[in-house]
């Protein structure tokens, strides 16, 4: 077949030369905090990521839920997940006031994830919000609320991998009752949901095993637990090859929500999908914003290591920090909990989120942070309880972040790792100590975020030294009326806190520049 684009005209052309010329928005750069609602039907079982992929791999924990809670997957599929999923609780409005007190400079719905549901009234796909589940138009109506707090809106798709992701159901048991019963997904009536992708399962699976013999040592081939079958896997899912009509309908499902929705960001949860199908929706949707604005507002993120990818729009890193200050801004993706809601979740805290963010902030990057919600669209109590911790910490410290700039260095203390990436697991189990700062920049002032509290109240910023060409005029605590005492040394520059005066924890030094 040959590709059928159809796509806004304007500057950028879809070709990589063109959409190099591609310059990052201000209200990117000023925003460092986005809200993402991760959140479709695989919130339903209320048991995590994934659920529509590992349901369909005997002897997984989400396997055994399902077949223990709703029946054995070659009877009941995610079809029948899809149809129990409500959103009866779903209220926009409120959870967005509740996002933007908490510091959201951005809103990000997701559209469409690995399970190939979508969460519009779609024009390319059946099984949508609209037709099925909630009869809502989920995207419509964040869209809407997001305009009405003033938000810049945005949606995330993940279907580059949905053909060959989701296989599994293509498969079934190898022991027990139902061995050798088909799952459900192998019915042709439910082949827009399912996909027609059974050979894609097994040239998948036997690839694995022939690289591997996994099934021979008797590991399921799909294990995630041996380290050699997830590298494999990995390997494996690159080079398979998806077909042109997935591309094409792809390329279709995408447009169909930028044209209706009109969102100035578009997050792909993979490098650029498709080379040229890929470059025409990049190009559409920097087009169509410039129609609308007068100028590029618009912001393409994807996943990659290679420059010429993310030269066209900005890196996103999922649970992934830069070591150091990046040259062009960037994004963290991750969530407070497990990315659908789970009941085996243990949540992040107020301050670790926190502290994510003004780690990332000094080092040019934006935080877009995940609550995940029940089935029926609202938050649990944990929840609810973290935002009113970011919302009082933001009300206090908001000023050292929003329009920041990277100072001359991210920040001083013990380094977390000596690769060029953080994982945030390793950042949020560091013990913070009185040593360890970040550094953001605005109008001539740096802002000090200091992780760890001095029990006497005396600090020691070494990077503000005379030696290295600094002269500090004054130094604010935020949240403190008044200007605190401070001396530059030889050692750098030493501030006494006012500890009966911190409110907050990560506090922030307001240092002028003279």
């Amino acid at each position: 077949m040959s590709a059928k684009f159809s796509i806004e005209k304007g500057p950028f052309e879809p070709t990589w030369e063109s959409l190099a010329r591609y310059r990052c928005p201000d209200w990117f750069k000023d925003a460092k905090l986005g809200i993402w609602s991760h959140w479709g039907p695989q919130s339903v079982p209320m048991y995590g990521d994934w659920y529509t992929r590992h349901m369909y791999m005997e002897g997984h924990p989400q396997y055994l839920h399902h077949w223990r809670v709703y029946g054995h997957p070659s009877k009941v599929g995610y079809k029948d997940i899809v149809k129990r999923w409500g959103a009866e609780q779903f209220n926009p409005e409120e959870l967005m006031d509740l996002y933007a007190r908490a510091g959201a400079k951005y809103f990000v719905a997701q559209a469409t994830h690995h399970d190939n549901f979508d969460n519009w009234d779609s024009k390319y796909q059946s099984w949508n919000s609209v037709r099925v589940g909630p009869k809502k138009d989920i995207v419509g109506l964040w869209r809407d609320a997001a305009k009405t707090f003033n938000l810049p809106f945005g949606v995330t798709e993940h279907l580059e991998r949905t053909f060959r992701w989701g296989s599994f159901c293509k498969g079934s048991d190898q022991a027990g009752p139902y061995a050798g019963v088909p799952y459900d997904g192998s019915d042709p009536a439910y082949v827009d949901l399912y996909l027609d992708n059974a050979k894609a399962y097994e040239w998948f699976k036997q690839e694995v095993i022939k690289r591997k013999g996994a099934l021979e040592s008797g590991k399921p081939w799909w294990s995630e637990t041996d380290p050699d079958c997830i590298g494999i896997r990995r390997s494996v899912q690159k080079t398979f090859p998806s077909p042109e009509w997935w591309k094409q309908r792809w390329y279709d499902r995408v447009k169909d929500v930028l044209d209706k929705y009109e969102p100035e960001l578009l997050y792909s949860d993979s490098s650029l999908p498709f080379e040229d199908y890929g470059l025409n929706i990049v190009a559409h949707l920097y087009n169509s914003s410039v129609r609308r604005n007068g100028e590029n507002m618009g912001v393409y993120n994807m996943k990659t290591r290679e420059e010429k990818v993310y030269s066209i729009g900005v890196l996103d890193l999922e649970r992934t920090m830069q070591q150091e200050i990046f040259p062009h801004p960037w994004q963290t993706d991750t969530s407070v909990g497990d990315w659908f809601y789970n009941v085996r979740d243990v949540y992040k805290t107020a301050r670790e989120v926190i502290e994510l963010l003004v780690d990332i902030a000094s080092k040019n990057g934006n935080l877009l942070l995940n609550f995940p919600q029940k089935p029926d669209g609202s938050l649990d109590d944990e929840c609810l309880h973290i935002l009113s911790g970011m919302e009082n910490w933001i009300e206090v410290n908001g000023e050292g972040v929003y329009a920041t700039r990277p100072w001359r260095i991210a920040g001083e203390g013990a380094d977390a790792t000596s690769d060029d990436r953080v994982r945030e697991d390793a950042l949020s189990a560091r013990a913070w100590s009185p040593r360890d700062f970040r550094f953001t920049e605005k109008d001539g002032t740096v802002y000090a975020f200091q992780l760890g509290r001095p029990d006497d109240g005396k600090v020691l910023i070494k990077s503000f030294s005379p030696n290295n060409d600094i002269q500090v005029r004054e130094v604010g605590l935020l949240g403190f009326d008044g200007s605190l005492k401070f001396q530059q040394d030889g050692e750098g520059l030493r501030i006494q806190l006012p500890l009966d005066e911190v409110r907050t924890f990560v506090h922030c030094f307001r240092i002028v520049l003279g």
